[in-house]
């Protein structure tokens, strides 16, 4: 075994190791009944929101760099999205979560095409095989319909194009724009969510919540925002 093959795989078990450390510590100190109380959440939304206030640039720089870690420990996108206009609004927050999980998943996938390309490769590759012809075609915009159709598990998402050596530039800026789309409409229902609960001493019932603008827009336009995509997918997964 050479010695840059031994480096690799040194690298990429201290990787794992971290990630099952922080998913272990994260699970031990919060319950999820605890997280999705809803005083748990009211208490917490306006401590969030004072911090904002008075430390804005900070809570952004945090948010970024979380988000950022939060890709990088496999998690998937949507608790981040609602978090992002929970806490900044629709239009910030959607701002905020669509450049943090697309450097986070950018730095994921150079991390998985130097350290995990050949398990990728043999794990996925039989499976996705009739998209590399796609790819080649024209990269960017073939790239930028994987990711606005998504269906795929975000992690899996971020690494499994190493198996079609997708460029750097066109994996950020069409994550970026690929993205944008879901991510504004799950950030526009964590906003709503923080309208509500602002203006709600005590839980809403699931009538309140379903008759809310707040709510029922962001819901209508996943719904319109999915058939395209199905649309979509059953043209471009052919």
């Amino acid at each position: 075994m050479n010695r840059e093959k031994k480096i690799k795989i040194i690298l990429g078990f201290l990787y794992l190791v971290i990630i099952s450390s922080f998913l272990m510590i994260f699970f031990a100190n919060f319950s999820l009944g605890e997280v999705t109380s809803y005083d748990f959440i009211k208490n917490n939304y306006h401590y969030l929101s004072q911090i904002k206030k008075s430390n804005y640039i900070i809570v952004s720089l945090l948010f970024i760099l979380f988000t950022i870690l939060w890709v990088l420990l496999l998690g998937f996108g949507s608790p981040i999205l609602l978090l992002a206009g929970f806490i900044f609004g629709k239009w910030i927050g959607s701002i905020y979560a669509t450049l943090a999980l697309s450097l986070g998943a950018t730095i994921l996938y150079l991390i998985a095409n130097y350290f995990f390309k050949d398990i990728v490769e043999k794990k996925f590759s039989a499976k996705f095989i009739y998209l590399r012809n796609k790819f080649k075609k024209n990269e960017f915009n073939f790239f930028l319909l994987y990711r606005f159709i998504g269906g795929i598990p975000f992690f899996i998402s971020n690494i499994l194009p190493t198996i079609f050596d997708v460029k750097l530039k066109n994996f950020f800026f069409g994550s970026v724009l690929g993205m944008y789309p879901q991510i504004f409409i799950w950030s526009s229902l964590g906003s709503g969510l923080g309208t509500i609960i602002e203006n709600n001493l005590k839980a809403p019932s699931l009538i309140d919540l379903a008759f809310s603008t707040e709510i029922y827009m962001p819901i209508i336009g996943f719904i319109i925002l999915l058939i395209f995509g199905l649309i979509l997918k059953n043209k471009f997964y052919k």
